[in-house]
């Protein structure tokens, strides 16, 4: 009788813990945008560089009693030191998920159009961003970390060209 080779390699198997519960996180956020100093005909849109190197645009969880809009503009005066805006149109809404040890985090993130008036040159990003920068609208597509946003940056855009915002 043949004896069965030994074993050459063991791997240990990790599991992760069940799923306990589903958390709904509300959140909004703007696609905010200026014409260039320069070139008034062109379209610059500012993006915030996360921690882990992700250009995006801000956004956060809508607290309780407020509006999505609100929030959205809440957000981007923390996020970003704009103190004059105008929050014009709702573009659309971004579903995900991600698990967080034995939840799993249903996140819904309601998007705006917002127009950055006045002295929107003197932006400074909170102390966890990497970098926060007023990018032209082509560049800001490039960079983009979620094909989700870069869709309603190029609804945003067709709005601005259409109604002359």
């Amino acid at each position: 009788m043949k004896r069965p080779k030994p074993i050459q390699s063991f791997r240990r198997l990790i599991r992760r813990p069940a799923i306990n519960e589903v958390v709904r996180e509300p959140t909004a956020g703007g696609i905010i945008f200026r014409h260039a100093p320069k070139q008034p005909k062109d379209i610059e849109i500012l993006l915030i560089q996360d921690s882990k190197n992700r250009w995006t645009i801000p956004k956060g969880h809508i607290e309780e009693g407020e509006t999505a809009a609100q929030a959205a503009e809440r957000e981007i005066r923390e996020e970003t030191g704009l103190t004059r805006m105008q929050v014009l149109d709702w573009l659309g809404k971004i579903n995900f998920r991600y698990r967080r040890g034995s939840s799993l985090v249903l996140m819904t993130t309601e998007i705006y159009l917002v127009r950055a008036n006045g002295r929107t040159g003197e932006v400074k990003p909170e102390k966890w961003m990497t970098s926060l920068a007023w990018l032209p609208a082509k560049d800001a597509l490039d960079k983009i970390e979620y094909e989700d946003i870069g869709k309603l940056i190029l609804l945003g855009l067709k709005k601005i060209r259409k109604q002359q915002l």
